[in-house]
């Protein structure tokens, strides 16, 4: 009887996707090698969720497919084999202690992130998986199949190979493009990488005249001037800064700003979203009832954040130094408009190195959605945000990556 030949799998990121694939090949049998450029693996895990990590969303089927702007059909197989559910139970399993927030966002209840990776990493060499630190500079293939890589001057050898290597986003972590190279190299397309989940840049200057300043409970909507359609609305937290926006509700705007030009996108900002214009109206009438004598920009410290008043009187075309018993009806309308609608002419995103994903990468038509396999080269396989997909805030993407991991893995173990 012939011995049993041990398929040999390597796995070239050792991050979400990277830990994900190597931890189950390695239970499927394989002989596992994760090579990892950084000293320690998850680097760009360590600081997601603000250090916090949010592993995944706790939602239904329907409900993480709606988070995914594009391309969600190609993740149909690896949503059923390991779904949020799925993430859950593995974490769990791993002894990381989860809790559900606000938007059903998943956290470890320690609220750090450093707990998700260590699970991963005893999980990684409690399966046997041999972790090394290394720099890849060249997929090798053979006869139109993936054969290893060299890196760091030496060649390693497989039958099968799982490119995890991120995208282009934060690149100081390591996720500095690689796996495009590594794709382009044997033949892929490659959809050309933009900054998703990433600060706005205003056209004009009103964000920087109260930079600093975070507001809560505001809603965002954002309108597409070119198809003259609001393409985004939510209700959350945003700071304002020295060159536009950034927080929650507007990195998740930004995911939906496709293509991104110059002017094309106005932010309209209701400042108070709890109240309509009629209720709004009254409670202005009843300030300025209150503060008659007083100067316009002395009237509103009830309604705003000092930080705000100032910009805003002049957003509204008034004179702050007027006194409120001058104000006309219709400068009380601007002023109403501005409020519910404090608009913000997005020039453009902030760099793809600031961006929390990358939308883009390889392309999803040569890639078989069943088993993350190359279409182009047999033993290849991809993993996580290399491929051309992002999602929403909320732990969608982590949940691609660990998604697309696990399909990776699995299928890499056999021929």
């Amino acid at each position: 009887m012939e011995a049993f030949e041990q398929r040999r799998v390597l796995v070239v990121g050792g991050g979400a996707a990277g830990m994900m694939a190597a931890i189950h090949a390695a239970r499927m049998g394989a002989a596992v090698t994760m090579l990892e450029r950084n000293e320690r693996c998850g680097r760009k895990l360590r600081i997601t969720g603000k250090g916090r990590c949010n592993v995944t969303n706790h939602c239904t089927r329907d409900e993480f497919f709606a988070n995914i702007p594009a391309n969600a059909r190609f993740l149909y197989a690896a949503w059923s084999r390991m779904d949020s559910a799925a993430v859950e139970a593995f974490f769990e399993e791993l002894g990381v202690a989860l809790k559900v927030e606000r938007g059903n966002r998943v956290f470890p209840v320690s609220d750090r992130a450093t707990d998700v990776v260590d699970a991963l990493v005893r999980e990684c060499r409690a399966c046997g998986v041999r972790i090394e630190t290394a720099y890849v500079e060249q997929l090798l293939t053979k006869e139109g199949r993936a054969c290893g890589v060299r890196a760091g001057g030496k060649e390693y050898f497989a039958d099968a190979v799982i490119v995890a290597t991120g995208g282009a986003s934060y690149p100081l972590t390591g996720s500095t493009g690689d796996g495009y190279r590594f794709a382009r190299a044997v033949g892929h397309a490659v959809v050309d990488p933009v900054p998703s989940l990433v600060p706005l840049v205003e056209d004009g200057h009103f964000c920087a005249s109260v930079q600093g300043l975070s507001l809560r409970n505001v809603r965002i909507s954002v309108r597409d001037g070119v198809k003259n359609k609001t393409v985004f609305t939510d209700f959350g937290e945003l700071l304002f800064t020295h060159f536009g926006l950034t927080g929650p509700l507007v990195l998740s705007a930004s995911a939906h700003l496709v293509p991104m030009e110059q002017g094309r996108y106005t932010a309209f900002i209701d400042l108070k979203p709890a109240l309509d214009e009629k209720t709004l109206d009254a409670r202005l009438l009843s300030d300025f009832e209150k503060y008659r004598n007083r100067d316009l920009l002395n009237a509103m410290g009830d309604l705003l954040p000092q930080k705000l008043i100032e910009p805003l009187i002049a957003l509204a075309g008034l004179d702050g130094r007027k006194k409120v018993h001058d104000v006309t009806r219709e400068e009380r309308h601007a002023l109403l408009t501005v409020l519910k609608g404090l608009p913000v002419v997005i020039k453009g995103a902030r760099p793809i190195a600031e961006a929390i994903v990358t939308k883009g990468g390889v392309a999803l038509h040569e890639i078989n959605p069943s088993t993350m396999e190359s279409k182009r080269v047999k033993g290849l396989y991809f993993a996580g945000e290399v491929l051309d997909l992002d999602a929403y805030t909320g732990g969608f993407n982590l949940q691609i990556a660990f998604s697309t991991g696990t399909l990776a893995g699995e299928n890499a173990a056999f021929e």
